[in-house]
């Protein structure tokens, strides 16, 4: 299940980006290593017209690194190719999923041993509404 949060508004907000790989263990003296600033808009792709975000629900798509509340980016532009991972409609039902296209089958799979494939058979109407780029998490315990 998914929650269509709709289109971006443009920010001028810029964030700096280092010249190097942060560990995740004893930090590091960043100040010297600053590269540039840079637009979340930008790197995300947001300021563009074909760009939305949607807020996942539910752990289905978890083995994609997609967790429950994760928002995702979507580019309702891309062409939607076999193991892109897409916002679908199913008989009017938004999804999550991961688009499988092959020898004239068409399914949506999940990514958690849980839940099945959902198959798409004749008389079921399926929509394509774009493919993921990115998702965002918050890792806020307060959020």
């Amino acid at each position: 299940m998914v929650s269509i949060i709709g289109p971006l508004a443009a920010s001028s907000a810029c964030v700096p980006v280092y010249s190097f790989r942060v560990p995740a263990g004893f930090p590091s003296p960043a100040t010297d290593h600053l590269e540039q600033a840079i637009s979340l808009d930008e790197l995300l792709g947001l300021r563009a017209p074909h760009i939305y975000l949607v807020r996942i629900e539910g752990d289905s798509m978890q083995g994609a690194g997609i967790f429950d509340g994760d928002l995702v980016v979507v580019d309702r532009s891309a062409e939607p190719a076999h193991g892109d991972i897409v916002i679908a409609a199913v008989n009017g039902e938004p999804l999550c999923k991961r688009l499988h296209r092959k020898e004239g089958e068409v399914a949506l799979l999940s990514e958690n041993k849980r839940f099945p494939p959902r198959y798409i058979l004749d008389g079921d109407e399926l929509q394509i509404w774009g493919v993921v780029t990115f998702s965002v998490r918050s890792h806020d315990p307060k959020a």
